[in-house]
């Protein structure tokens, strides 16, 4: 067995970046989970009024502006409508939704004692999501200059689906040093992708490997997900495993797995990976997933 050998300076400093970020948005979310049990205790209406992202800055905006129900009817039209078109929400229908759902809604309930108490656990869990995003976003600063001067960047940058946020996170699993890795192998066991074959007798079995590090599988698996949005392989194979009646999770881990066979020769040679140049080995191979791909 090889010693394992620290990362590099360059490398850790982004790993423990991205591991920072990943526990802030972690406590994040925790907070705006909160925030909505309470919302649907007391003033289930803020839900549609602020949209899809509860900790977005137009959704701490409203709910401290318009901390109850009450508050929200007495203010005008036009200035609902402004406040809206203040934060670039200019969709006329949906703007006119909200604006009947405001004029008509009727209070889930009217203990004033309830309504006090809920007002003060809002405000106290508004100012914890801001403070939190402020620092997400000094988090992401850091991440991207760190990630700008690391010499592999340019290797993660442009893979399908990877992001500002998830090539970071994918950089780190590698490293610098090409001896670290002798094959793809080595890094879908260390990373719990591939799973553990046991065999006794007549008896064979395969099982979730769990001796992993769980936030660098949490990565591939997450990544693999956005890849099939923006890769048409990726979205080719995920199709090929459903129609085999695989669940969802276990075609994330397999496509997880492929690519880290590509990740690593991408890494080994140094070369930025080519999605026009593996489509075309796929379709010289007569590989089965063509049969998911007839744009190709």
């Amino acid at each position: 067995m090889r010693a394992l050998v620290p990362h590099e300076p360059q490398t850790r400093r982004v790993a423990l970046l991205v591991e920072a970020r990943r526990k802030l948005v972690d406590r994040r979310t925790l907070l705006t989970n909160q925030l909505q049990s309470l919302l649907k205790n007391y003033y289930p209406q803020a839900l549609s009024m602020t949209g899809e992202v509860l900790h977005a800055p137009m959704a701490m905006d409203f709910l401290e502006r318009w901390p109850e129900l009450a508050a929200l009817q007495r203010a005008r039209p036009q200035t609902l409508r402004s406040f809206y078109s203040g934060h670039r929400a200019r969709k006329q229908e949906l703007i006119l939704t909200r604006l009947a759902l405001a004029q008509n809604a009727r209070a889930l309930s009217t203990d004033r004692a309830l309504i006090e108490v809920s007002i003060l656990q809002l405000q106290a869990l508004v100012a914890e999501v801001r403070v939190l995003n402020t620092h997400l976003a000094k988090m992401d600063e850091a991440i991207a200059s760190a990630f700008a001067t690391h010499p592999d960047a340019s290797l993660f940058r442009e893979l399908p689906g990877a992001g500002k946020a998830m090539a970071p996170r994918l950089c780190v699993l590698f490293g610098v040093d090409r001896r670290r890795w002798a094959n793809a192998g080595e890094l879908q066991k260390y990373y719990g992708i591939a799973p553990v074959s046991e065999k006794s007798g007549r008896q064979h079995r395969v099982h979730w490997r769990w001796n992993a590090p769980v936030f660098a599988r949490q990565t591939l698996v997450e990544w693999a997900g956005q890849s099939v949005k923006a890769c048409a392989w990726a979205k080719a194979y995920y199709l090929q495993q459903k129609a085999r009646q695989v669940g969802h999770s276990a075609i994330l881990r397999s496509l997880a797995f492929k690519w880290l066979r590509i990740l690593w020769r991408c890494w080994m040679d140094s070369k930025p990976y080519d999605d026009a140049l593996y489509l075309k080995q796929l379709k010289q191979k007569n590989a089965p997933l063509l049969a998911f791909l007839p744009t190709l």
